[in-house]
């Protein structure tokens, strides 16, 4: 979760959006002090978290086996990626 004062909120509202679409979660403050909480639509949450699934999916198929807790691990890192 990342703070921005209001100010900058309004300067950059473009760039912002497209990090809450990414997943990032925005405190806006003013004068030091939360105003606002702004995060991102449930819907595009599920979506990335549905396209990650897919991925892993995709990977582990054309892999067929899982070799190491490694290469598991890595799987899952990729996914929290995404």
């Amino acid at each position: 979760m990342r703070e921005v004062r209001a100010s900058d909120a309004k300067t950059h509202l473009l760039s912002l959006l497209d990090d809450i679409e990414k997943g990032e979660t925005l405190v806006i403050t003013r004068h030091g002090k939360p105003i606002a909480r702004v995060t991102p639509e449930a819907a595009t949450r599920q979506r990335q978290a549905d396209d990650a699934v897919c991925r892993l999916l995709a990977r582990r198929t054309m892999q067929r086996k899982l070799t190491t807790a490694a290469d598991l691990k890595s799987l899952v890192e990729e996914g929290r990626r995404h």
